[in-house]
């Protein structure tokens, strides 16, 4: 499906990987694999041994943390063109998460070892990763300070903020299930069920089997605890 100019190409859009010479992204590509999952499937399992450093091309990832009682808590969601599982390149330790393929996928996979040899070859592919590193830190610190501050009332409104693209796209229930909410959030779905009732009680939303709507922004915004200010369009 792939062919090695297209991978060149994609993987020199993935922010890590930019402003290095198309000499060094091939050996980069010819350096890793290509690997398909189905949707459903385990890519790597938390604390097994380093998986390596993934490039999501297609489908859509989930990051997730098992709590202690089984409960499953997803960390981050992974869309194309964006990689994953870095830290483990770095310190080639046990995978600190575990990444399950929400949708069918393709990815780009190299190995601990083989990315530290070309790190020291370019080091400016070290660079890129630590700035990527410290924004996936920022992110994790707030993902945090929601857990610790906001009840669960809250953290639903603002994760229907982020799956709405701050209000502007209805949420697809089919794609985005009150289970697939729930851990988000850390609950359980029930809470999420009862959560998205009284917010459209408060008429903030509206909600069918097949989508949510956000009818207020505004009140929305106010019931997850945050200004509307602060509410931007992803891209």
């Amino acid at each position: 499906m792939f062919d090695l100019e297209t991978l060149i190409r994609r993987l020199g859009n993935v922010p890590h990987f930019k402003g290095l010479p198309e000499t060094a992204l091939k050996e980069i590509v010819i350096s890793g694999q290509i690997l398909r999952y189905s949707a459903d499937s385990s890519i790597f399992s938390e604390g097994t041994p380093c998986s390596g450093l993934f490039v999501l091309f297609t489908g859509r990832v989930h990051l997730c943390k098992l709590g202690v009682q089984g409960q499953e808590t997803i960390i981050a969601v992974i869309n194309p063109v964006i990689m994953f599982n870095e830290v483990t390149v770095i310190d080639g330790g046990l995978n600190p998460v575990t990444a399950i393929a929400v949708e069918d996928c393709i990815t780009w996979q190299i190995g601990c070892e083989r990315f530290q040899m070309l790190m020291e070859r370019y080091p400016r592919m070290g660079t890129g990763l630590l700035r990527v590193m410290a924004t996936r830190n920022r992110l994790m610190l707030s993902h945090i300070e929601d857990l610790i501050s906001r009840p669960i009332l809250a953290r639903v409104a603002k994760s229907l903020l982020d799956l709405s693209q701050s209000g502007h796209k209805a949420i697809n229930r089919h794609r985005h299930s009150n289970k697939e909410i729930a851990s988000r959030v850390a609950t359980v779905h029930e809470a999420v069920s009862r959560s998205i009732k009284s917010l459209q009680d408060s008429g903030a939303i509206e909600y069918s089997r097949d989508e949510i709507t956000v009818i207020s922004i505004e009140r929305l915004a106010e019931l997850a605890q945050i200004r509307p200010l602060e509410l931007e369009p992803d891209a």
